[in-house]
């Protein structure tokens, strides 16, 4: 077990205390002692991450069309009084929580204090919120890791997160997932850091913050550290396994108080008493009507080609991290590390093969639900490439390995680093170019569109990015598509004699859970003042769908406001869809990307 923490000195007297000279030297000696714990001083790492979560609140797409139904329009509706609504939030079902929404709103609401506030200001606040919010938990995760582990692994998991485009899509993104990523980094910050005392209690509380206010299963990735615990306390004397036992207690009923806390303010929103939590499991675990495998389901390879994209090479080494670790106990015993020390590390590098095992075994898969493990994948990829390191450093010199030189060792090292640092941000840079459109179409509506004007969406339905891009008072609605599921409805507005937020707890009409169409949805044609809709003009004169006509072709009736590029994916090739390809004369045809226009209209009257 970690030693006790010394018990502090006795201040003195105001009277006896004297103002110490400390010799230039001795500053330069405590830096220098930083600088050996962690490698970089601790706000340089902060600032890393920082900037690749500021990159991604300012340029990353909406990826799921469920962060924006689910999440940015109730904030919308607590925030502006009106928004689309789903299902999950009828109190029929009650499956999302209303304390989460509150506390985003609340932050989102602080930009309306500032001047020049507006809606799309808004957005972008609580985005940037979310950027400093991630950078500050991933940065006391590196610390700890430095502190656990070594400093070398605490600088390649800080290159492995801001380079991966993962972090990118997952940073700043409005997703219970992506809180639940920030608490597992707090929560693995407590577990792995003994300085100080074990911090059982702070660890489990931290995570049951991201599986009580974020997503309950994401609770499940403090397992191997809960079991640690007991596993010490197992082997230890009476006196330290009642310690444990304590610890563990605390962090249960830290959890028990929260979920309680989460439950009053959901019984507040709903009008009556709801465990949003248990309502999340019981709908993905006991459901009779289908359950999330409604929404579709994926061979047991979509977690491995996604996190491969998201990931590259850092994927490749969280895999093989476990092996490696084995390898290095069986044929590197003079390292000197200890029984309880190798333990720990197993431990550490446990939560990413327990969730990627969980999830794989999950017929319905969605890129977000991996978002939780996302820095435990880092901090197996960068103990998996430390690993490496130590191997290829210190090779015997009558191996073949041993007799590469040193310089050649490092140019091949740092080639397959700069090689991956590239390639992620390839990807990224071709995330933003082909999908930014919905994020920046809509600017003209605040100079030609009107108060209680209507945005109608077809086959674009998806592409919608949040009310926070629409003026005041102007709506998003539903025309007909080839779609044959259930649409977002509309939160109640009704105010007088309803106190605060009806629409919150206001009976629903045409929302169910069983993804059935409801005709209720739609509105007719000549509602419409705007149309959003995209041309794929690529693909030639293929005959269209009757329920999803080129509207922009249309001149007659629809004139153009604005249109942007938009990757057409399904006329482009793998490469060109998965990471940035310039657009040359040069490029083989075989290699370039397809576009599409993602156009603004005004129906003409």
């Amino acid at each position: 077990m970690a030693p006790k923490a010394k018990p502090a000195a006795p201040k003195p007297a105001p009277s006896q205390e004297k103002r110490e000279f400390v010799h230039p030297s001795a500053k330069h000696a405590r830096k220098q002692a930083i600088k050996d714990a962690f490698a970089i001083q601790p706000i340089s790492a902060f600032y890393f991450f920082l900037a690749a979560n500021a990159v991604a609140a300012l340029f990353s797409p909406i990826q799921d069309c469920d962060e924006t139904f689910n999440y940015w329009e109730p904030t919308h509706y607590l925030s502006h009084g009106y928004g689309l609504q789903t299902w999950e939030y009828s109190p029929e079902f009650s499956i999302r929580s209303w304390f989460y929404i509150a506390i985003h709103a609340v932050v989102a609401n602080i930009r309306r204090l500032l001047p020049h506030s507006n809606k799309v200001a808004e957005f972008y606040f609580l985005r940037y919120a979310f950027a400093v919010g991630c950078a500050f938990c991933q940065t006391l995760m590196w610390r700890s890791i430095c502190l656990a582990l070594s400093p070398r692994v605490g600088i390649f998991f800080i290159i492995a997160t801001i380079f991966s485009p993962g972090n990118f899509h997952a940073s700043t993104a409005y997703l219970p997932s992506s809180f639940a990523m920030y608490m597992s980094c707090l929560g693995a910050a407590a577990f792995m850091n003994w300085r100080g005392g074990i911090k059982t209690a702070m660890g489990m509380f931290w995570f049951a913050v991201g599986g009580v206010l974020g997503w309950p299963f994401a609770a499940a990735l403090c397992a191997p550290f809960v079991a640690e615990e007991i596993f010490f306390a197992a082997v230890s004397d009476q006196d330290r396994m009642f310690e444990s036992a304590l610890r563990v207690f605390r962090g249960v009923m830290a959890g028990v108080l929260l979920v309680g806390l989460d439950a009053s303010i959901n019984t507040f929103f709903y009008r009556r008493f709801e465990l949003v939590s248990w309502n999340i499991i019981k709908y993905n675990i006991f459901s009779e009507t289908g359950g999330p495998d409604l929404y579709g389901t994926e061979p047991w390879t979509f977690y491995f080609k996604n996190l491969l994209l998201n990931f590259n090479i850092w994927f490749i080494l969280a895999l093989v991290s476990l092996p490696l670790f084995f390898l290095q106990k069986l044929f590197m015993r003079s390292t000197g590390e200890t029984f309880q020390s190798g333990l720990r590390t197993f431990v550490f590098l446990t939560p990413f093969y327990m969730w990627l095992g969980i999830f794989t075994l999950q017929p319905h898969k969605e890129e977000r639900f991996m978002y939780p493990v996302y820095p435990f994948l880092a901090l197996n990829a960068a103990l998996a490439f430390h690993s490496f390191l130590t191997f290829f450093g210190n090779a015997s010199p009558r191996t073949l390995v041993g007799k590469i030189p040193a310089k050649l060792k490092l140019a091949v090292v740092s080639l397959g680093l700069v090689t991956s640092a590239i390639v992620g941000l390839a990807r990224i840079g071709g995330m933003y170019t082909a999908y930014h459109a919905p994020l920046s179409l809509y600017d003209p509506l605040f100079e030609v569109g009107g108060r209680g004007d209507t945005v109608c969406f077809g086959k674009d339905w998806y592409r919608f990015p949040t009310s926070y891009f629409l003026p005041k008072d102007m709506h998003a609605k539903f025309v007909r598509s080839e779609f044959r599921g259930l649409l977002p409805g509309e939160f109640s507005e009704a105010t007088t004699g309803f106190g605060f937020f009806g629409g919150t707890w206001l009976p629903t009409i045409g929302l169910n859970n069983k993804n059935e169409e409801d005709m209720g949805k739609y509105v007719d044609l000549r509602m419409c003042v705007f149309m959003v809709d995209t041309q794929f003009p690529e693909r030639g004169d293929v005959e269209l769908p009757p329920n999803e006509p080129d509207y922009a072709k249309n001149v007659d009736r629809w004139e153009e406001v604005k249109c942007l590029p938009f990757l057409d994916a399904e006329s482009t090739p793998f490469l060109a869809r998965a990471v940035w390809v310039p657009d040359w004369e040069i490029i083989p045809e075989g290699f370039r990307r397809k576009w599409g226009r993602h156009c603004l209209l005004k129906q003409r009257r």
